[in-house]
């Protein structure tokens, strides 16, 4: 099975090695497919009404806990601080409900 590191941001360039999304429900379907192992989330992608990297934060709670989803590395890479910082209170919940050492 391959895996896949993925980068969702609207406005910075694109890491190396990375797969690119913009939007929440694009990042989602790739989680879904169980090869994701590593996801960097910008908070503000330019449409809120289409979804914010929290979003992203949010279904993977709800699928740790309620289908024992097992989740990639979660890495934040925001510069909205308040916003980073509740997306990294959601990181430390599905890190409880997960008990997975790697994610961040």
């Amino acid at each position: 099975m391959s895996t896949m590191k993925v980068y969702l941001d609207d406005l910075r360039p694109t890491p190396d090695g990375w797969e690119r999304v913009y939007w929440p429900d694009e990042a989602i379907e790739l989680l879904k497919t169980g090869n994701v192992d590593v996801i960097s989330l910008d908070h503000d992608l330019g449409d809120d009404e289409r979804g914010t990297g929290n979003d992203v934060v949010l279904w993977i709670e709800e699928a740790v806990i309620t289908q024992q989803f097992i989740p990639p590395e979660i890495r934040v890479h925001s510069a909205n601080s308040t916003a980073r910082a509740k997306m990294e209170a959601g990181i430390q919940t599905i890190i409880r409900f997960s008990n997975k050492s790697k994610t961040y």
